[in-house]
């Protein structure tokens, strides 16, 4: 039974995170939940979490979302960041990027749901494509190597953003950054023993599957399933930042880790999918039409 349950997880999240990303917000919960530590389960998590990665990445290149030519700077400019990140992370404190990221993350889901037609087409480009993935690749890529979360986020609204990419588009090219990332961190993982492989492969045949059917989601629904879906995982991870900032010790240890998790899950998945029905309702109607095919 909780072998199923951990591949549901894994589907579930995959499906999540190849639409939008944020499908650590709830694999690695479930991991804890079930009474795997920690490190064990950050480490399990990369595991399953690559290979669903890979996969959505793989479908997107297939229908013709990624040029691999193009990216390729923003690939090394990445690798490059992600070591530096991945080394500095052992020396110095990571408190203030904690405090800074959910209000950079508070700024791009303002901005994003004011703006209701960022990303639903093609727009001119606001920075020459070279010099984006050579800056962005860079600090993304330490960002992502020194602490992580909602460094895919952040990727799929400065692609919307300053390259003027659709959200179809972002999202594909997000999933190669992300995989850059992932892989390196896999690595380090895996060297430390701290990955439960049985539990990992367990959850990735579901992010295999769920990878390639948000991708294909994502696709065909473009801008209607993406954007919403994009503003709660954003929303989620604003919440969960500023609480391990935020909260009280003997708070985190005695009532999230040890008791509630389960029901944590439960609760961020009727959150995004409650946003998903409202938003869509209300603002993406209208746009039916304009979505890339």
């Amino acid at each position: 039974m909780l072998i199923f349950i951990l591949f549901l997880t894994g589907l579930f999240a995959g499906t999540v995170d190849a639409i939008a990303g944020g499908g650590g917000l709830i694999s690695i919960p479930m991991l804890l939940s079930v009474g795997i530590p920690p490190h064990l389960a950050f480490g399990t998590n990369k595991l399953q979490g690559t290979i669903g990665t890979f996969n959505a990445a793989r479908r997107y290149y297939q229908q013709g979302w990624i040029s691999l030519e193009k990216i390729y700077m923003g690939v090394i400019s990445g690798l490059i960041g992600s070591v530096f990140g991945s080394i500095l992370s052992q020396i110095l404190s990571s408190d203030l990027l904690k405090k800074i990221i959910p209000i950079l993350l508070f700024c791009i889901l303002i901005y994003t749901f004011f703006s209701p037609t960022l990303g639903v087409k093609d727009e001119n480009p606001r920075l020459n494509e070279k010099v984006f993935y050579i800056i962005f690749g860079l600090i993304l890529g330490f960002y992502d190597g020194f602490l992580g979360p909602g460094v895919g986020s952040i990727w799929v609204f400065f692609l919307t953003f300053f390259l003027g990419f659709n959200l179809i588009k972002a999202t594909a090219y997000t999933k190669i950054f992300n995989l850059n990332s992932s892989f390196i961190s896999l690595i380090c993982f895996a060297i430390g023993g701290n990955i439960d492989y049985k539990i990992g492969f367990c959850m990735a045949a579901g992010q295999f599957i769920g990878g390639r059917l948000g991708a294909n989601l994502a696709i065909k629904n473009g801008a209607a399933i993406i954007r919403p879906l994009f503003l709660s995982t954003v929303s989620v991870t604003i919440l969960a930042l500023i609480y391990k900032v935020y909260a009280r010790p003997n708070l985190l240890s005695s009532f999230v880790w040890q008791q509630h998790l389960f029901s944590m899950i439960l609760i961020i998945t009727f959150i995004l999918l409650g946003i998903m029905f409202v938003y869509y309702k209300i603002h993406l109607r209208q746009f039916k039409n304009e979505i890339p095919t």
